[in-house]
């Protein structure tokens, strides 16, 4: 679920629209633009942001996505995604965000908002899991 980019509103809250731009899903240079409202804008416009894949691996359940160009000021950021099977049906996701110092932003602003994105994304795999469950 978590590589597929037409599920990527599914789990991620504040995405209305994932549209594939250039290449293969699911092979390194496939590029795709998310848009809604992930990051708010001052304007309230929508946010955007083109993201390259790096790379992924559905053998070790991880890809890694590049910001290519974006008006959230994240241009060049790195976004890598891992699922680690923890046994007794429990999973730890390993979720990690680079991103280069945003002039007049406040770091603990940006952790602040991460940790409330990737949780809020979290909660949301947790339920679609836990509804695929119950159709089995």
């Amino acid at each position: 679920m978590v590589s597929l980019t037409r599920r990527l509103p599914e789990w991620i809250p504040m995405v209305e629209r994932c549209t594939d731009l250039a290449g293969e899903e699911g092979v390194a240079g496939y590029i795709r633009l998310v848009s809604g409202f992930m990051f708010p804008q001052q304007d309230g416009e929508r946010s955007w942001i083109k993201e390259k894949l790096v790379s992924m691996d559905s053998s070790s359940h991880s890809y890694v996505y590049r910001m290519e160009a974006s008006n959230v000021g994240l241009d060049g950021s790195v976004n890598s995604l891992k699922l680690v099977d923890y046994g007794e049906k429990s999973t730890l996701v390993d979720w990690s965000f680079e991103v280069d110092p945003l002039e007049g932003v406040c770091e603990d602003s940006i952790i602040d908002y991460l940790g409330f994105l990737y949780k809020s994304c979290i909660n949301r795999i947790e339920g679609a899991i836990e509804a695929a469950s119950k159709n089995v």
